[in-house]
C-alpha cells in the first residue's frame, strides 16, 4: 500500500434514506451524523446556557433593588424552565426544522413519513428530552439538596445515558423523540440549484418560450415546503428521477385543476415552469409579509 493511501482519510460514510410523499413521489435524504447532531445539540445548549445566565443577572439586579428577592428567585426558577423547554420549540417552528445548532452544521428535522412538519411533532420531540436529560440529571446533581437517596441518583443517570446513547443502536439514529414524533434529523440539501434554475427560468422568459402561464389560484394550492421537493425532483437527472417527476407532475397537475393534458415528454418543462411560477409567487408574498409554510397553511384555494 502506498504512503498515500495509508495517509488518505477515510470518506465520510453517508447514510441515505428514501421516504415517501403524500403524493407518491420517493425522495432520498442524507441522514445526519451522531456527530453532527451531538455536535449542534452543544452549541444550543452553549446558547441556552449563556442565556439563562444574562436572564438570571437581569432578573436579580432588577428585582434586588426594588427588595424582592424571594419573588426574583420564583422568576429565574420559571425562566430557567421556560428556556429550557421553549428554547428548541421555538426555533424548530420559526426555521422549519432548525436551531441555531443545526443550522450552524447544515442539519433539520423532518417528518419521517414525508409529511410537512407540523407543530405536534416539533412539541413532541422536544418534550421528550426534559425526560431524556434535563429531568434525570436534575436528580442527579440536586439529589443531596433534595434528598433523593444515592439509588435512586444511579437510576437516574443509567436512564439519562441509555437514552443519550439510543442513536447508536438503530440504523437512523433516532432517540427517544424522534420516535415518539416521527421525525427524521436529516442534512440540510445543496441549494445551489435554485440560482441555476431561476436563471434558466429567466432565459425561457426571455426568449419568449414559456408555453405555461398559471393563475395566482393554481399558484396558491402549494407553499415552500412543496417548493423545495419540487426542486429536489428538478435536480435528480437519473432515470429514476424522471420517474418520480413524471409521477409528481401528474399529482400536481391533478391538484391545481390544470384544463389541458401534459403529456410525457412535456413534464419537465411543464414542471420547471411551474416551479419557477410557484417560487416568483412565494417571493412575492414574503415581500408583502405573508409566508406560505406548506399547503396545509392557510385558507385552501378559491375552487
Amino acid at each position: 500500500m502506498s504512503a498515500a493511501a495509508k495517509n488518505r482519510r477515510p470518506a465520510r460514510i453517508r447514510k441515505i434514506r428514501e421516504i415517501a410523499t403524500p403524493e407518491g413521489v420517493s425522495l432520498k435524504v442524507e441522514l445526519a451524523d451522531r456527530g453532527d447532531r451531538a455536535g449542534a445539540l452543544i452549541i444550543d445548549l452553549v446558547i441556552l446556557l449563556l442565556g439563562m445566565i444574562g436572564a438570571v443577572v437581569a432578573i436579580f439586579f432588577i428585582t434586588g433593588s426594588v427588595g424582592l428577592d424571594r419573588l426574583g428567585l420564583i422568576i429565574v426558577l420559571l425562566s430557567m424552565f421556560l428556556f429550557r423547554n421553549f428554547y428548541f420549540m421555538f426555533f424548530e417552528l420559526r426555521w422549519q426544522g432548525q436551531t441555531p445548532g443545526k443550522r450552524k452544521l447544515g442539519i433539520k428535522v423532518i417528518d419521517r413519513f414525508g409529511q410537512p412538519l407540523t407543530s405536534e411533532a416539533i412539541f413532541a420531540r422536544n418534550m421528550m428530552r426534559e425526560v431524556e436529560i434535563f429531568i434525570p440529571l436534575g436528580i442527579v446533581f440536586s439529589g443531596g439538596a433534595t434528598g433523593v437517596s444515592g439509588l435512586m441518583q444511579l437510576f437516574s443517570f443509567i436512564w439519562a445515558g441509555a437514552l443519550v446513547c439510543l442513536p447508536f443502536f438503530n440504523r437512523d439514529n433516532l432517540r427517544a423523540g424522534d420516535l415518539i414524533a416521527g421525525t427524521l434529523v436529516v442534512r440540510q440539501p445543496a441549494t445551489g440549484l435554485a440560482r441555476d434554475m431561476l436563471e434558466s427560468g429567466e432565459k425561457l422568459q426571455a426568449s419568449g418560450d414559456g408555453q405555461y402561464s398559471f393563475t395566482t389560484e393554481q399558484l396558491r394550492v402549494y407553499g415552500i415546503y412543496e417548493l423545495q421537493m419540487l426542486e429536489e425532483l428538478l435536480r435528480n437527472v437519473s432515470p429514476e428521477g424522471g420517474m418520480k417527476r413524471l409521477t409528481a407532475g401528474k399529482a400536481i397537475v391533478r391538484k391545481i385543476k390544470w384544463p389541458d393534458p401534459v403529456h410525457e415528454g412535456q413534464m419537465d418543462a411543464f414542471l420547471q415552469a411551474y416551479y419557477h411560477a410557484l417560487r416568483k409567487h412565494l417571493e412575492g408574498g414574503l415581500l408583502m409579509g405573508k409566508r406560505k409554510e406548506n399547503k396545509f397553511d392557510g385558507p385552501p384555494p378559491v375552487a
